[in-house]
């Protein structure tokens, strides 16, 4: 028997049914709730008017007297011939007028009138006389009416009849059964699903290949078994937001061929105790059946925190999550080696999960998921881009330089964002400039109307003057690559800084040219306006940020030397922030210490870009006037402007050509006021 599929090897393992074989099921006819509520309506319309229109009749409709004058004398209105019907009861006789009749000003088309019961004789001698046509309630009716008016009757308590059915038939969908919350929620991907394969995720090469051997697992289980080896019962993919951890877990599945269960962890937490750990249950149960197969659990440090209670916002005791956590705890070691069920898991908070879910036997594999280095970025864009009319402009090498710190959303983003604007501008083709205007827009902000104030543009133009002139002046700092006073998202101007490869590591002397370059705005206003404004907020807020990081974590503080006193200050270089809750790690006079070390750093900084600006008063005026007339500059146009208005005897600098280097970092803007 041949083991092709479409002309490529069948990677399926023998024996197991293929999904969706069999004769295809005829389509069920569904009707919605808004159809349902739709047709009992014109039912009972229709019902309403039909009915009582066809047995009572219809027209305006006045009440005469039995008497033989007046206007309303119904005895008047026989003898004068304008009754054509009459239908009698035991007290009351209505019916048709012959000739409408007109009083006071409306006219009637019906009439009735109240007879006493011995007067029925009387009253139908009369109108048989004058020729008016007679009938009975009885009679006058069609059996057909008659149903149609017990129907009528019966309607309401169908229709409830019919709304308990379908709630409770609805209801026992989405719970899979009475009381079924404890139900998994799994979603089931198969191999008939649009596949995902190792072939669409780029960036993440140390990642890939280490999942390969799972992967060659799911394919030939025995070959492992038949050395006594143990595949990983669990991997935990571990990384910042938009990295790919959702997609490499995909990936594994279609290049596996095996069914694939994904599930989020914020689905296991309800509000009854005890569904989250029946859902778990039920989850593996699922899986065993289906094996080989893969579960994956986004976002598993919703229920995976620390047990114990260390974080009052968490909670402690025997809550609802403990016990989810510990029912995945038992299912994970109740697997057998045999079982070919593999759990993956993706969080970006690998530092809050219960050390008992990461020893070996659970999650005993962490497979770290970084942002893309240079040669990610580009392999990334050209997997978003394939679908894309390119021109010939479009250098996706020179984007990918560009794009440093970005992560793998990030650059679908921009690449559909470079699509769009080439679609705004009527292109027929995505050009190099829609990618840098998307870029722009990526990192800095939708372009905003220019500053009206004189005043406020002056100022927003030296402040950004002074951050470009204290990035060129000092050594080993992140190249310019434009500035403007347009304003950009919330800014009122920004000074983009270009380098020219990733920085994983920082040097000492790094980090403090950056906090003077962060300080060059507020020193530029100090020294031209002898004032200062709101515009260094974001500047102070970068500043201190990167002082603390130096001082508590990476031990560039020489009142404290080094020593790692983290927990309770913000890490600039990673993005970590504060937490009120942990607690600290030092006494209160070492907390004095901290704050004095870091004071000292910020001031250094400052009278570092107030010496720098001081001594280059003229090449800042110049940018400041050129800023004021072009309102942007790029970093050649820059560069230009400074060279020619350095001190005597100060060589000119050469212009940053974007060239890779072994040293760089992700793209910092500093913000000027907003």
């Amino acid at each position: 028997m041949s083991n092709l599929k479409d002309g490529k090897p069948d990677r399926r393992l023998p024996g197991r049914p293929t999904p969706g074989s069999g004769p295809p099921s005829p389509p069920r006819f569904r009707l919605s709730w808004g159809t349902l509520a739709i047709i009992m309506g014109v039912v009972i319309l229709f019902d309403a008017y039909f009915y009582r229109g066809m047995v009572q009749g219809t027209g305006p409709e006045i009440g005469l007297v039995y008497s033989s004058s007046g206007p309303l004398s119904f005895l008047s209105q026989v003898d004068d011939g304008h009754i054509k019907t009459a239908l009698l009861s035991s007290s009351n006789v209505s019916g048709d007028f012959r000739v409408p009749l007109r009083y006071k000003g409306k006219t009637y088309v019906r009439y009735s009138v109240t007879i006493l019961p011995q007067q029925v004789n009387q009253v139908t001698k009369h109108l048989q006389a004058h020729r008016v046509r007679l009938s009975n309630q009885s009679s006058s009716v069609p059996a057909w009416l008659s149903i149609l008016g017990l129907f009528s009757y019966a309607l309401p308590f169908l229709i409830l009849i019919g709304l308990f059915y379908f709630g409770t038939r609805m209801a026992r969908q989405q719970t899979q059964g009475v009381f079924g919350f404890g139900q998994g929620r799994g979603k089931l991907y198969t191999e008939e699903r649009p596949q995902t394969t190792f072939a669409d995720v780029a960036g993440v090469d140390t990642a890939k290949a280490e999942l390969t051997e799972i992967v060659d697992f799911l394919r030939e289980p025995a070959k492992y078994h038949r050395l006594g080896a143990r595949i990983p019962k669990g991997a935990l993919l571990v990384g910042p937001p938009g990295t790919g951890k959702t997609l490499l877990a995909r990936a594994i599945a279609g290049e596996a061929n095996v069914p694939f269960l994904a599930i989020s962890a914020t689905e296991f937490v309800e509000l009854f105790v005890g569904v989250g750990a029946s859902r778990v249950r039920d989850l593996f149960t699922r899986a065993k059946a289906v094996a080989p197969s893969i579960i994956f659990v986004d976002e598993i440090d919703a229920i995976g925190g620390a047990r114990g209670g260390r974080n009052p916002i968490s909670g402690g005791g025997n809550d609802e999550r403990e016990q989810t956590l510990n029912q995945m705890l038992v299912s994970m070691d109740g697997f057998e080696p045999n079982e070919a069920v593999i759990v993956l898991a993706a969080t970006n908070r690998p530092d809050v999960l219960d050390p008992a879910l990461l020893r070996p036997g659970r999650f005993d594999r962490e497979v770290v998921v970084d942002p893309p280095d240079r040669r990610g970025r580009e392999a990334i864009l050209k997997i978003h881009t394939r679908n894309m009319p390119l021109a010939s402009d479009v250098d996706l090498t020179n984007m990918a330089r560009a794009t440093p710190g970005m992560s793998g959303a990030d650059l679908a983003n921009l690449a559909n964002e470079a699509a769009l604007t080439a679609a705004r501008r009527n292109r027929s083709q995505v050009t190099e400039a829609d990618f840098l205007y998307a870029l722009d827009r990526v990192t800095l902000g939708l372009e905003g109307s220019p500053l009206m104030n004189e005043e406020e543009r002056r100022t927003v133009a030296y402040h950004e003057s002074g951050h470009a002139l204290v990035a060129f002046m000092l050594p080993n700092v992140d190249p310019v690559n434009r500035i403007t006073i347009t304003p950009r998202g919330r800014s009122l101007g920004v000074t983009q800084f270009l380098p020219v490869d990733d920085r994983r590591n920082y040097r000492r002397d790094y980090l403090l040219n950056r906090m003077a370059v962060g300080m060059g705005g507020r020193a530029a206003e100090e020294i031209v306006f002898e004032d200062i404004t709101s515009g260094a907020q974001n500047d102070l807020q970068m500043v201190t940020s990167v002082a603390r990081t130096m001082v508590t974590q990476l031990g560039m503080a020489d009142e404290l030397g080094p020593t790692y006193l983290g927990g309770a200050g913000d890490d600039a270089l990673s993005g970590r922030r504060y937490n009120p809750f942990e607690p600290k790690e030092y006494s209160d006079e070492t907390a004095t210490r901290i704050d004095e070390a870091v004071s000292r750093l910020v001031n250094e900084a400052h009278d570092r870009a107030v010496q720098v600006l001081r001594g280059h008063g003229e090449a800042l005026e110049a940018v400041a006037d050129a800023l004021l007339h072009e309102e942007s500059l790029d970093r050649q146009e820059f560069a230009a402007i400074v060279n020619a208005h350095l001190p005597a005897g100060e060589k000119p600098l050469p212009v940053p050509t974007g060239d890779p280097t072994p040293i760089g970092e992700e793209p910092q803007a500093v913000k000027a006021p907003g």
